[in-house]
């Protein structure tokens, strides 16, 4: 996940039922609970919600995803660059079926977080699968 400015982010899922997803300018909900605490919340144009808390300096992350069951079902339909196909996840969105919803809470490690300044294009650039095979980090 890559915090592009106050209230945008883009980001890639690399592993999980929709493992390969990426998309670039979601706008979300960006506060700081704590000192060290902070909340990035959003819905997608998916009809998923999201909810992540982040401890920079504990290099630990807590969020929630509420999938619609649409989602669960067919995760695959959303496993793409979702800005290039956007009229179809509405159509998908809209057909639903969206209840029940499935809720997923995960922990996680951060293994990366660094400052690269604000509106960046180049930190989230190509789809996870497009990885070079020695890529560790930020290398787009």
């Amino acid at each position: 996940m890559y915090v592009k400015n106050d209230h945008t982010i883009d980001y890639r899922i690399h592993s999980g039922m929709v493992g390969g997803r990426w998309v670039k300018d979601q706008h979300v909900d960006l506060v700081q609970l704590d000192e060290d605490s902070y909340k990035v919340s959003w819905n997608e144009p998916t009809g998923t919600s999201v909810s992540v808390n982040v401890m920079p300096g504990k290099c630990r992350l807590h969020g929630v995803i509420f999938f619609p069951h649409w989602v669960e079902e067919h995760g695959e339909r959303t496993v793409c660059f979702q800005n290039d196909h956007l009229d179809e996840v509405h159509t998908y969105r809209d057909n639903g079926p969206t209840y029940p919803i499935y809720v997923v809470p995960e922990f996680a490690h951060i293994t990366l977080f660094e400052y690269v300044g604000a509106d960046d294009e180049s930190v989230i650039s190509v789809a996870p699968g497009d990885l070079p095979a020695n890529w560790s980090h930020r290398t787009n």
